[in-house]
């Protein structure tokens, strides 16, 4: 059997003795997909890792998914048996265009990449559908990332996928957002120049799914045995099924199959994502569900080949249409590897910020610093925009996503305003269309603890506050419980054992695109010369208290 042909590299020790560092060891409190007895149960990642691509390079499996607007963005994942996944990078460090992305861009921004390995190098292609197709890469994908380069411009492109055939020729397949292009549910291809940074013709339409697989889009390109296959999502985010094309001939007739649907499982519209295969020969399929305010989280199923059609995940009643496994044996990667998980809680005692931390849009180099000669990341306030309504409209907002469906989050934090200002204000926020925060405001006559709600926040919609009590502490303990159902409970405390509830239950929401996240802010109304600021000492992912 062939493998794929984008993967011809795959030598164990391809990236030599400076490999990606892979961070210490962090196991969640909260969610763990390897069950530690040669067993797995999906999802892999259970947190909003939307739009998931892999591939493997020798040993190891590399994974990139959507950002949207969230700074940094693109991030890279990496694993030894796709179970267990860490957080190794962001490809990129600010987004292009810089200052239209120094504005919140809710929706915007980074949609569905596809990473690639050819030439000793990593590629990632990934669509912004205001402006276009970048790429960007590097040899060490746990290293800087090159600055992204436009291969080409225009509204409304987007889920790029390259391929280098055996001739050396390079395409890419793409699809098109309704909302910018005005079309949508088709796939085309475009051919690229040899160095995959530049496309070089008007593309070829090679399906068309309005009849049968509307909102087709994400196409992932592969051969195998001599055919082209483009594995691609239909039917909508979570009402869909997965698809499978293929042809002798690059540019079609493609056939169709439906490879993979809901069937009897829990899991809506199960596609979008890749194709892996193991050092053993076996083939795994990640993709993503979703989870509405938990976003759209990871799944690993097993798959087969069947007269030249995948199979993805079990086919119960043989009709050649699987549908997802919830726990399942592991991949063979040749051994067994240490249970790790992405990294949630942070500490602050190191140089730089934990990966899982992104902005809400490209931030200033004002807006934080890590004290590390107290173990503090120091926010100091900014002036949020004149434009502003709410929160929703603010930069500098750091977040971190929902880890799984059931934890809490503590943070503690001390507030040392400008005693010339006034409305200056930190705390802990949990963001989507509509979010809730805890925080400390400052006023002439001291501080006061702060509970703040917002519905419809992405209609302009203002906050409407609720002030708890003065306080006299500069000091502070601040939680969210999250429960089933995504309903939050804001809670303080003075001392960090006894918590207060300082309001209802809050449901969360999602955002554009996205779940709900869950982050620390730091803020101010008028201008000076001398912010305000807040040491936050640590932030706490833990199992519901």
């Amino acid at each position: 059997m062939k493998y794929l042909v984008f993967c011809s590299c795959f030598l164990a020790g391809v990236l030599g003795a400076n490999a990606q560092s892979v961070p210490a060891k962090y196991v969640s409190k909260v969610w763990v997909a390897d069950q530690g007895n040669g067993t797995y149960k999906n999802p892999v990642l259970d947190a909003d890792y939307s739009d998931p691509d892999a591939i493997r390079v020798g040993n190891d499996f590399y994974m990139v998914a959507s950002s949207f607007d969230a700074v940094p963005g693109l991030p890279v994942l990496h694993s030894k048996d796709l179970v267990n996944w860490t957080l190794i990078n962001h490809a990129l460090r600010r987004q292009p265009p810089f200052d239209h992305f120094s504005k919140t861009q809710h929706g915007n921004g980074v949609w569905a990449p596809a990473i690639r390995f050819h030439k000793g190098e990593f590629y990632i292609y990934y669509p912004d559908p205001d402006f276009g197709i970048y790429v960007t890469k590097a040899k060490n994908p746990a290293d800087e990332w090159s600055d992204p380069i436009l291969i080409e411009g225009g509204k409304g492109l987007i889920d790029p996928c390259p391929f280098w055939d055996d001739n050396g020729k390079a395409y890419l397949a793409y699809a098109y957002a309704g909302s910018r292009a005005g079309i949508k549910s088709v796939i085309a291809v475009k051919q690229l120049n040899p160095e995959g940074t530049k496309t070089i013709d008007a593309g070829v339409l090679v399906y068309d799914g309005h009849e049968t697989d509307p909102t087709i889009e994400g196409p992932k390109f592969y051969k195998r045995n001599g055919y082209y296959y483009i594995f691609a999502p239909a039917g909508g985010v979570s009402t869909g099924w997965q698809l499978v094309l293929r042809s002798k001939n690059i540019y079609g007739p493609y056939e169709r199959k439906v490879v993979m649907d809901q069937g009897k499982s829990s899991v809506n519209g199960p596609h979008q994502g890749a194709w892996v295969n193991t050092q053993t020969g076996e083939d795994w399929f990640l993709h993503f569900q979703d989870k509405d305010e938990y976003g759209r989280v990871v799944h690993l199923q097993p798959m087969k080949w069947v007269k030249d059609w995948p199979v993805i995940g079990v086919d119960k009643d043989g009709d050649g249409i699987g549908e997802p496994v919830m726990s399942y044996k592991k991949p063979n990667v040749g051994k067994t590897y240490p249970i790790q998980t992405p990294v949630e809680s942070d500490e602050f005692n190191e140089r730089a910020l934990g990966l899982q931390w992104q902005w809400q849009a490209n931030p200033k180099a004002t807006w934080a610093f890590m004290n590390t000669s107290k173990g503090t990341l120091r926010l100091f306030s900014d002036q949020i925009p004149e434009t502003a309504k709410s929160l929703w409209d603010v930069p500098n907002i750091l977040m971190q996503k929902f880890p799984t469906e059931e934890f809490t989050a503590t943070t503690k934090l001390t507030f040392s305003p400008n005693p010339k200002l006034e409305n200056e204000r930190t705390g802990l926020v949990v963001m989507g269309l509509s979010y809730a925060s805890l925080s400390i405001k400052s006023k002439k006559d001291g501080n006061y603890l702060v509970y703040a709600i917002c519905k419809g926040a992405e209609k302009g919609n203002s906050e409407v506050e609720k002030i708890i009590a003065k306080i006299d502490n500069s000091t502070l303990y601040l939680r969210v419980t999250v429960g089933k159902g995504a309903k939050c409970r804001l809670a303080y405390s003075t001392d960090g054992t006894k918590f207060i509830d300082a309001g209802t239950d809050f449901q969360a929401e999602p955002g554009k695109w996205i779940g709900a996240k869950m982050g620390l802010f730091c803020i101010r109304e008028t201008k000076t010369n001398d912010s305000g600021y807040a040491d936050f000492d640590w932030f706490r992912v833990d199992s519901v208290k």
